[in-house]
């Protein structure tokens, strides 16, 4: 009776073992590198976003958060370094972020948000096929666009040039330029563009518009965005409209924006960080995500700033900030 008890005793311990260890593989800490392109309002909410999905998923992070501070070379070092590290996964936030950690890893799985043309950046052959190693959400809201120069073009009716400062090196930028020339086919309107490779550049890029332009349309720019100061002031001095690429700029002081939070794009890309991380899929698995919930905000301080008078009929279309 001895022996029969101490063999289940022992089955019953081994079985105990094993229960164990898969406690803790779901329980394990991972390890995620974090690269972003620059500071800015919409960059920095995307990473809380993030963070708070695997905090809602249960998955247990340590982060390495790096910011290249606007250096492209500094992407690719931050990238290496990942590889080198060995981190479980990386979450690029940006074009430029996406395209050095590609580069530097196929295995790693990589998940971007703040892209705005992931296909046309090569990060993925197709929005429903993403790559081996790579998937995320994109910034680039189908009718962000679309809707914005509608906006203009029926509210503004005396606009005939929308000048845009931006920087030519940035892949996601140039994208967004194409789409506003194509849009602006058979409106009478035009864009004058002004190229910067540095927020140093972006105040006088955009005094080179003053006389140029009716409008100002800054579109999600890393560089530009990271110095919109300079272009507020400018378009506020000068009573030109200035409308943005997204939310957060138009509470920073950009007259308009048809733009969503990206907190929630951020929030998306963690919820496929965790399946990922707790092998429930893979990157390939995972189709590139758009972003939701497009409004059109106004900042009332903003119009005033620029001399825009506010008509009764964007209440029923718009929402107001800075009242």
């Amino acid at each position: 009776m001895r022996k029969k008890g101490w063999k289940s005793l022992a089955v019953g311990s081994f079985a105990s073992l094993l229960l164990l260890a898969g406690c803790g593989e779901s329980d394990s800490t991972y390890k995620v590198g974090i690269t972003q392109i620059a500071e800015h309002p919409s960059l920095d909410v995307a990473v809380e976003g993030f963070q708070k999905a695997l905090e809602d998923k249960g998955v247990d992070v340590e982060y390495d958060i790096q910011n290249a501070q606007g250096d492209p070379n500094n992407n690719m070092t931050i990238a290496n370094n990942f590889v080198g590290d060995s981190v479980d996964l990386i979450f690029a936030n940006s074009t430029p972020s996406a395209l050095s950690a590609l580069n530097a890893t196929g295995e790693i799985p990589i998940v971007f948000t703040s892209v705005t043309d992931p296909v046309g950046a090569e990060l993925v052959e197709a929005i429903d096929k993403p790559g081996p190693n790579i998937t995320g959400t994109t910034d680039m809201h189908p009718d962000a666009i679309p809707n914005t120069i509608q906006f203009i073009a029926e509210q503004f009716p005396e606009t005939k040039t929308i000048g845009m400062v931006y920087n030519s090196g940035e892949q996601n930028s140039v994208a967004q330029v194409e789409l506003v020339n194509k849009e602006l086919e058979g409106t009478g309107m035009a864009t004058e563009l002004v190229s910067v490779s540095t927020p140093a550049e972006v105040k006088q890029a955009t005094e080179a518009l003053i006389g140029r332009a009716d409008v100002i349309y800054i579109i999600t720019d890393n560089t530009v965005v990271s110095a919109l100061d300079s272009v507020i002031q400018v378009a506020s001095d000068e009573d030109i409209p200035l409308f943005v690429g997204e939310l957060d700029s138009v509470a920073a002081g950009g007259f308009a924006a048809y733009g969503f939070d990206y907190y929630e794009i951020g929030y998306e890309a963690g919820e496929m960080a965790a399946q990922i991380l707790l092998g429930e899929k893979t990157a390939t698995e995972l189709p590139v995500q758009y972003p939701q919930n497009l409004r059109l905000q106004i900042n009332k301080q903003a119009a005033e700033d620029m001399g825009i008078t506010l008509k009764p009929e964007w209440d029923d279309i718009a929402e107001y900030v800075n009242e």
